[in-house]
C-alpha cells in the first residue's frame, strides 16, 4: 500500500531533519553524553518536526550501537522496530483524543512496570495543550519525578494553553518555520527520490504555499503526483492547487495603485475563471503586500524571493505606495482570506477587500469640451424681437449642471412624453443606466453591481443590496445618490430619485393597478358565491 511522501520520507536520523539544527545538535550532543532529560516539551507550529524529533529521541535512547554518537543507528533490532511502528515500549498518546483525568492515571499507574524490550519506555504525548485542567494536575507528579525507566516528550502547537507547572518541570525547545529555499530544496530532494520532475517556478510556488510547513508543502506535492516519471509544470501546479500567477498579483497591485477598480475586478474575474481560489489568491496578495511592506521599510538590500526582475519591479511598487494604504491593504486581504468560505458568492471578500481599497470620492471627471464634442447638439434658440423692432440674441443666464447632466444631454420637457413610474419601466434602463455612471465615477458601477431594482415608490426608485455594508457604502458616495437620479431621470423622460435598502429587510409595496386587479377578482368571487 502507497504511503504519503511525508510518511515514507520522515527522517530516519538527526542528522535528516531540516531547519531544526538548534534542537537536533543539542539532543544529540545529550544522547552522546549520556545526559539526556527526564521530560522535554517542543513547541512549535504544525509541520516543523516536533513528532519526528521526539520519535528519533526515542529511537537514540533505544539504540543499541555501542558508539553513542551514532546513535539512533537504524541497524539495531531496536531502531528496526521504532521504525516499523511495532516496538512495545515507545507509546505515543494523542491529547486531543484522551482528555480526561482517568486516561492519566491509566498512563501513572502502568508506568511503573519495567520496559519490555528497550533500555527506556518514552512516552510520546502529542497536542498535551488538549488535556483537562484535572488531567494536568495528575500528571504534574509523574511528570517531575518519573521511574528511572521512563521518558516524557510532549509536543504542543499552542505553547501559551500549557500551564507554567507543567513547562517547569520539562526542558522546553521551540521548532521555527522553515524558509522558502529550505522547503524547496526538501521538495527537490524527494522529486529525485521519487523520480519525477519538477519545474523550477512550480517548486518554489509550493515552497512558498507551505508557508513554513515541510509537511503541509510536502503533502501539496503529493497531489501533484500522478506516477513514476511523471513531470509536475507551473500550469497544472496552479490549476490543482487554485493559486493565481504572480504576475496577476502584481498586476492587480498596479490597479489598486493605480485606483482603476473596473480593471482591477476585471483582473480578479479573469484569475478565478482560470480556477484560482477566492481565500488562496487573499493569501498570496497578503504575502506580496507584506514583501513590498518590508522593501519599503528595509530598503532593496532585504533579502527576498524571487528573481531580480521581480524585485526590481516589486521596488517601484513600494515607492509608490504609501505607508497607511499598505497596512490597510495587508489587512483587508487578510480578514477577507480568513472569512470562511460558505457564502453562495465565494468571490465576495476578495471583491471588497479590493473596492474598500478604492478611494470613496468620484474620479475627476473628463473635460467637458470633449463630453460635449461627443454629445448631440441641442437645437438653436430662436432669435426675439427689440422694441425697437431690431433681433437681438439673447442667451439664458447659465445653470448649475450636475455630473450627469454634462454625461448626457436632458431630455426637452417639451418632447419628453410623461410615463407612470413602475419597475418594468426602470429595470429595462439598468445597464444604460451603468454605463453613464461610470463617465461620471469609475468605482460606482463595481458598487452599483451588487444591487438592483426592487420596486418604486411614487418617483422614488428603490435599490435592493443584498449586504448592509454596500447599501452603507452606497449612501456614503458623495453625489452618488444623486447621479444615479439625475441619470434615472433623463432616461426615463420624467423627474425621479434613487433610495437604497437592503434587500432582506424590505417589503415590496403591492402597485395600485395591482391591488385594484386583486380586489377586482376577490369581488367577482364573492358574487360568485
Amino acid at each position: 500500500m502507497s504511503q504519503a511522501l511525508y510518511r515514507k520520507w520522515r527522517p530516519a536520523r538527526f542528522g535528516d531533519v531540516i531547519g531544526q539544527e538548534h534542537i537536533t545538535r543539542t539532543l544529540q550532543n545529550s544522547v552522546a553524553a549520556d545526559r539526556v532529560g527526564h521530560a522535554y516539551l517542543f513547541c512549535g507550529p504544525r509541520g516543523t518536526g516536533k513528532t519526528t524529533t521526539a520519535r528519533l529521541l526515542a529511537k537514540a535512547v533505544n539504540c543499541l550501537d555501542e558508539d553513542l554518537a551514532e546513535r539512533p543507528c537504524n541497524h539495531c533490532v531496536n531502531c528496526l522496530a521504532i521504525n516499523e511502528g511495532r516496538f512495545l515500549d515507545l507509546i505515543e498518546i494523542d491529547a486531543a483524543s484522551n482528555t480526561g483525568v482517568d486516561d492519566i492515571r491509566d498512563l501513572r499507574d502502568k508506568i511503573n512496570f519495567a520496559p519490555n524490550n528497550g533500555r527506556f519506555k518514552v512516552y510520546i504525548i502529542d497536542e498535551v495543550h488538549m488535556l483537562s485542567t484535572a488531567a494536568f494536575n495528575a500528571l504534574l507528579k509523574t511528570l517531575e519525578e518519573p521511574p528511572p525507566h521512563a521518558k516524557f516528550v510532549l509536543a504542543t502547537t499552542e505553547e501559551h494553553k500549557v500551564p507554567i507547572t507543567i513547562k517547569s518541570r520539562c526542558q522546553q525547545f521551540n521548532f521555527r518555520l522553515l524558509t522558502t529555499a529550505e522547503i524547496s530544496e526538501r521538495l527537490g530532494w524527494l522529486a529525485e527520490k521519487e523520480g519525477f520532475t519538477i519545474e523550477p517556478e512550480a517548486q518554489a510556488m509550493i515552497a512558498r504555499q507551505g508557508a513554513g510547513s515541510v509537511r503541509d508543502a510536502e503533502s501539496l506535492l503529493d497531489q501533484l503526483v500522478l506516477a513514476p516519471g511523471d513531470e509536475i509544470t507551473l500550469e497544472r501546479a496552479q490549476m490543482v492547487l487554485g493559486t493565481a500567477s504572480d504576475t496577476a498579483v502584481a498586476e492587480l497591485v498596479d490597479r489598486w495603485l493605480d485606483k482603476d477598480g473596473a480593471g482591477g475586478l476585471a483582473l480578479i474575474h479573469q484569475a478565478l475563471a482560470s480556477g484560482a481560489d477566492a481565500r488562496q489568491f487573499c493569501r498570496q496578495m497578503v504575502v506580496y503586500l507584506r514583501e513590498l511592506l518590508l522593501l519599503q521599510a528595509g530598503g532593496a538590500e532585504l533579502p527576498l524571493d524571487g528573481t531580480p526582475e521581480q524585485k526590481e519591479m516589486m521596488l517601484i511598487q513600494a515607492r509608490r505606495a504609501p505607508r497607511e494604504g499598505l497596512i490597510e491593504a495587508i489587512k483587508r486581504f487578510s480578514e477577507a482570506a480568513l472569512t470562511p468560505a460558505i457564502s453562495w458568492q465565494p468571490q465576495l471578500p476578495l471583491e471588497l477587500a479590493f473596492v474598500e481599497l478604492l478611494p470613496a470620492e468620484p474620479l475627476p471627471m473628463p473635460p467637458a469640451a470633449a463630453v460635449a464634442t461627443a454629445a448631440a447638439p441641442e437645437p438653436a434658440a430662436k432669435p426675439a424681437k427689440t422694441k425697437a423692432g431690431t433681433k437681438k440674441d439673447k442667451s439664458p443666464a447659465p445653470e448649475k449642471e450636475t455630473a450627469a447632466a454634462v454625461a448626457a444631454p436632458a431630455p426637452d420637457p417639451q418632447t419628453a412624453v410623461p410615463q407612470r413610474l413602475t419597475l418594468g419601466a426602470v429595470t429595462p434602463h439598468w445597464r444604460e443606466m451603468l454605463s453613464r455612471v461610470e463617465q461620471v465615477n469609475r468605482n460606482l458601477p463595481a458598487l452599483l453591481t451588487m444591487g438592483k431594482p426592487l420596486a418604486t415608490e411614487g418617483s422614488t426608485i428603490v435599490l435592493g443590496f443584498d449586504y448592509p455594508i454596500f447599501k452603507d457604502k452606497f449612501d456614503q458616495l458623495p453625489d452618488g445618490v444623486q447621479v444615479v437620479g439625475d441619470i434615472f431621470s433623463q432616461l426615463l423622460g420624467t423627474k425621479c430619485s434613487v433610495r437604497a435598502v437592503v434587500t432582506s429587510e424590505y417589503t415590496i409595496p403591492i402597485q395600485k393597478d395591482e391591488f385594484d386587479a386583486l380586489a377586482e377578482e376577490l369581488g367577482g368571487v364573492v358574487r360568485e358565491e
